[in-house]
């Protein structure tokens, strides 16, 4: 009797062992999962991820009007598979806005195509790029660069690229942080991947 009992215990270990052995080896049973592809990058060339930003992509180099500046050359690779659009959203991370947790707007482009691998140095000002997508920023529809005061220590500026599996239905609005939320809600549920890049900066001395 003791015998017959030992067996059917052996028997329900080994059905309840079985199915974890399999996810331990695949991820689920009949098989492993498919491999996933390599993680999207984003790259700015003028300046190394997490370094300082030089003085001409701010609001100090020569020449820039306030608030303005020169934006830098942005490139990405490895999309994810199904990017239907990407989404840039520079801010600095170290402005608490109204005393908020609303930081400064410095460039949101959404609605850039699939098909890009990247922005050229100096984009124009204007609402609406040739290729379909927008820009918007606090001091317009344009890019703002750093303008940290040199009294301070440097601020943190990050550049997010966002692969979305659609294309957003959103116009600029009036107030840069009114079109800026509205982008970033209209993402949600639609990011496919994400990829970061950040530099330092205060204004020279």
């Amino acid at each position: 009797m003791r015998t017959r009992l030992w067996f059917f215990v052996s028997i329900i270990i080994l059905l309840i062992a079985m199915p974890i052995a399999a996810q331990e080896r695949g991820g689920q049973r009949g098989g492993a999962p498919a491999a996933a592809g390599p993680a999207m990058t984003l790259t700015i060339a003028g300046f190394p991820d997490g370094g300082q930003i030089p003085v001409r992509f701010s609001q100090a180099a020569p020449g820039a009007a306030p608030g303005e500046g020169t934006s830098p050359a942005i490139s990405w690779a490895n999309p994810p598979a199904g990017t239907q659009s990407f989404v840039l959203n520079m801010h600095d991370m170290d402005v608490a806005r109204n005393k908020t947790t609303d930081d400064q707007a410095h460039w949101v482009v959404w609605n850039i195509p699939a098909t890009a691998a990247g922005l050229p140095e100096g984009v124009p000002k204007g609402p609406q790029m040739p290729d379909g997508s927008y820009q918007v920023s606090a001091t317009g529809q344009m890019y703002r660069g750093p303008g940290a005061p040199a009294t301070g220590p440097p601020h943190h500026y990050m550049f997010e690229l966002f692969a979305l599996d659609t294309k957003l239905a959103v116009e600029p609005a009036t107030d840069a942080f009114e079109t800026r939320a509205n982008v970033l809600k209209a993402m949600q549920g639609h990011i496919l991947g994400k990829a970061v890049y950040g530099g330092l900066f205060r204004r020279p001395q």
